[in-house]
């Protein structure tokens, strides 16, 4: 709060005083600064705007808190813990799933399989492991599961400029085994 505002509810001779400018000067920034923090304290109650409340999320949800990660997997972790309740079908899966791609995810049960397909995204996304561990906490027991990935086609390529084709991962192209 700027202090010529808080000086503007003083009646008009205190206005001009100089213990009453160096009080609203001080009581101004004290001010400035609990509004910082309420506001920083509200971005925690946001999954996504999170960042030292992540911490709280992971204790509730009896998750491991791993500092070292980034902030984008820890968030993804929480959702799909919070999303990940209930009795197991595709549509728990799937929604588990997309919190770690924000969405475009199709779970298939084909042959006795979950398979898990990646609409949306080329080759395998990031924090594949925190993934195969949220499946593995909820699918049954006798149902394996398997991830499929898309990846750029040959006449796809051919469509893309030098400059294109150098902005892409490596892991675009070819169906290399993901990192888990």
């Amino acid at each position: 709060m700027r202090k010529e505002e808080m000086l503007s509810y003083l009646p008009p001779h205190w206005r001009k005083s100089k213990v009453f400018e160096e009080i609203m000067g001080a009581e101004g920034t004290e001010f400035d600064n609990i509004l910082a923090d309420v506001g920083d304290i509200q971005a925690q109650l946001d999954i996504d705007k999170a960042t030292w409340g992540l911490a709280v999320y992971e204790k509730e949800l009896g998750l491991q808190t791993d500092v070292s990660k980034p902030l984008s997997d820890r968030r993804a972790v929480i959702k799909s813990k919070m999303r990940g309740t209930g009795k197991t079908d595709a549509a728990l899966i799937k929604a588990a799933a997309d919190a770690y791609t924000n969405g475009d995810v199709e779970v298939t049960f084909p042959d006795g399989v979950i398979r898990i397909r990646f609409a949306n995204v080329l080759g395998a996304p990031p924090n594949m492991g925190d993934l195969t561990n949220t499946i593995e906490e909820l699918r049954p027991a006798h149902l394996p599961f398997e991830f499929e990935y898309l990846y750029l086609m040959l006449y796809q390529i051919q469509q893309l400029t030098i400059n294109e084709i150098q902005d892409k991962c490596l892991t675009d192209f070819s169906p290399f085994k993901p990192v888990i």
